[in-house]
């Protein structure tokens, strides 16, 4: 038997507390693919995990939603550090290993992230004056001046694009003033740009961050905005933790 593994979590922050020895089931969470939802503890911490058969029913999109609904549920009772998708640890020792191998940064991030939650903010940019900008520049199968004419003309469009997104996401830390920021941009359709920021900020001024959407919607022009949240730190995990995937 497998195991698969939504997040870490602080042992103490669980309803078994610091009792438990052996994987302890947690009411009431239903995980992917309908299984239960256990606890595994490993010291100051436990690992989320639910049992798993690799020969059984496969991971689809319905299983990213449950991976999440678990993450989400075990993240309003503290702070967690979410696995990526897909993560199974075949045996107990492996389970273990992983977070032997990486107690010290685990230690980090739950310190750092604690009493923390992820906001998300996209911005829709639909500016005339960027209506160039959005156009996309064919580079011709030939090579020559004629290539290279249209590859500088497409690197200035480019350029032109991330500092309209640069200057934004400046107007949106000032607005909202948060702890730490993820930002990325892309084109969408043939007019718009995505700008989509993940805002770490403290969990007890989400309702003051919330009220500020009002003043960021009057004050960024010619941009849809969408809020959400609060989000567990996805965002915001080390880069080894991305890579903890047991034998996935």
């Amino acid at each position: 038997m497998s195991w698969y593994a939504y997040c870490l979590t602080e042992h103490q922050t669980l309803p078994n507390g610091t009792r438990a020895r052996r994987p302890f089931l947690l009411d009431g969470i239903q995980g992917v693919n309908g299984a239960s939802v256990l606890g595994y503890p490993s010291g100051e911490f436990a690992v989320i995990v639910s049992d798993y058969e690799r020969n059984g029913a496969k991971l689809d999109e319905k299983s990213v939603l449950e991976h999440a609904r678990v993450v989400s549920v075990c993240f309003r009772s503290g702070t967690v550090l979410p696995f990526r998708f897909g993560t199974i640890f075949d045996t107990d020792d492996a389970l273990r290993q992983a977070v032997r191998c990486n107690r010290r940064t685990f230690g980090q991030s739950v310190a750092k992230l604690r009493g923390k939650s992820e906001m998300h903010l996209k911005l829709v940019v639909r500016d005339g004056s960027l209506r160039r900008a959005m156009m996309d520049v064919q580079l011709p199968d030939t090579v020559g001046g004629e290539y290279l004419i249209k590859l500088r003309e497409k690197a200035s469009r480019e350029r032109e694009r991330q500092t309209k997104a640069r200057a934004l996401s400046v107007q949106v830390h000032k607005l909202f003033n948060p702890l730490d920021e993820e930002v990325s941009c892309k084109k969408v359709a043939s007019d718009g740009m995505l700008i989509d920021i993940a805002h770490l900020i403290d969990s007890k001024s989400v309702e003051k961050y919330q009220n500020r959407y009002t003043t960021a919607a009057k004050q960024l022009k010619n941009c849809e905005l969408v809020i959400s949240g609060p989000w567990p730190p996805y965002h915001f995990l080390p880069g080894k933790l991305r890579t903890v995937a047991g034998n996935s």
